[in-house]
């Protein structure tokens, strides 16, 4: 019985979605087996971890609940549509970044 790459990859696709210390986990525990699903994932969750320190430190520089509370709905917004689409074990990159975050984290094997 064969199984398929994305039941074989879905723990550490499950652990990099885990704040960026599940990231860092995911990409060490994938290093050996290489699963191209965990992988996509991974630099999906490792982007949106990057994105929210980024974003995080520019929405802190301002003193509105505004500007606080879209940062946190669009931070959030990306993170359950990626962590939706890896529990139904698609490759969907998430809105506006996501094939962004393909290209630019090819480091992550």
């Amino acid at each position: 019985m064969e199984i398929k790459s994305e039941k074989e990859g879905k723990t550490n696709a499950i652990i990099s979605y885990i704040t960026l210390f599940g990231t860092v986990i995911a990409i060490v525990l994938n290093m050996e087996k290489q699963n191209p699903f965990a992988r996509f994932h991974i630099r999906q969750a490792f982007g949106i971890n990057i994105t929210f320190f980024c974003l995080g430190t520019l929405a802190g520089f301002f003193n509105s609940w505004a500007i606080s509370s879209a940062f946190y709905i669009f931070i959030s917004v990306l993170w359950f549509y990626g962590f939706i689409t890896m529990l139904q074990e698609k490759c969907s990159p998430i809105p506006i970044l996501g094939n962004y975050f393909q290209k630019w984290f090819t480091f992550i094997k």
